[in-house]
C-alpha cells in the first residue's frame, strides 16, 4: 500500500509522514526530493512553479513509486490531474487540511527552500481531493498518525 500525504506547504506531511512510516515499518519518500535544482530555485526565490515545471517532478515521484510495496509519501499534489498522475495500484491519498494561520506560522519557523510568501499561490492551485481522507493537519502530530491508523 503507497500512502500519499498530500496538502500545501506546512501541512505536516514530511512530519507526519516520516512518523507514520517509522510506526508502520515502511519507507518513507519525501516528494520534494525528486524536484529539479531549477525548480528549488525558483520557488527559493519566490517564483511559484506552473503546471509544466511540476509535471516532470510528478513524473520522478510516481516513477519512485512504482518500485515501492509499502511507503509513506508526502506529496503536495495539489491538482486532481496531479494526484491522477500520481496513482499507483493500491495507493490512498490522505489530505492534510490545514488552516491559513497554522500553514503560515509553520512556514516562518521552519528551515525550507519553500518561502512563506509563495503559500497563496499553493492555495490558488489547491483542488481539495474528493476520494482522499480528510485529516486536521493542525491536530497534534499523535492524533493525526491515531485517525491514520485507524482508518488502514
Amino acid at each position: 500500500m503507497i500512502l500519499i500525504l498530500m496538502g500545501v506547504a506546512g501541512s505536516g506531511k514530511t512530519t507526519i509522514g516520516k512518523r507514520l512510516a517509522e510506526e508502520l515499518g515502511w519507507k518513507f519518500i519525501e516528494g520534494d526530493e525528486y524536484h529539479s535544482a531549477e525548480n528549488i530555485a525558483w520557488m527559493n526565490a519566490g517564483i511559484a512553479l506552473t503546471d509544466q515545471e511540476r509535471i516532470p517532478w510528478l513524473q520522478r515521484v510516481h516513477q519512485a513509486l512504482l518500485l515501492e510495496k509499502n511507503a509513506v509519501v508526502a506529496c503536495s499534489a495539489l491538482k486532481k490531474n496531479y494526484r491522477e498522475r500520481l496513482a499507483v495500484p493500491g495507493a490512498k491519498f490522505i489530505y492534510l487540511k490545514t488552516d491559513g494561520k497554522t500553514l503560515l506560522q509553520r512556514l516562518q519557523t521552519r528551515a525550507h527552500f519553500f518561502p512563506p510568501k509563495l503559500l497563496q499561490s499553493q492555495l490558488d492551485t489547491l483542488e481539495e481531493p474528493e476520494d482522499a481522507l480528510v485529516v486536521d493537519g493542525a491536530l497534534p502530530v499523535n492524533s493525526v498518525i491515531r485517525i491514520i491508523q485507524d482508518y488502514l
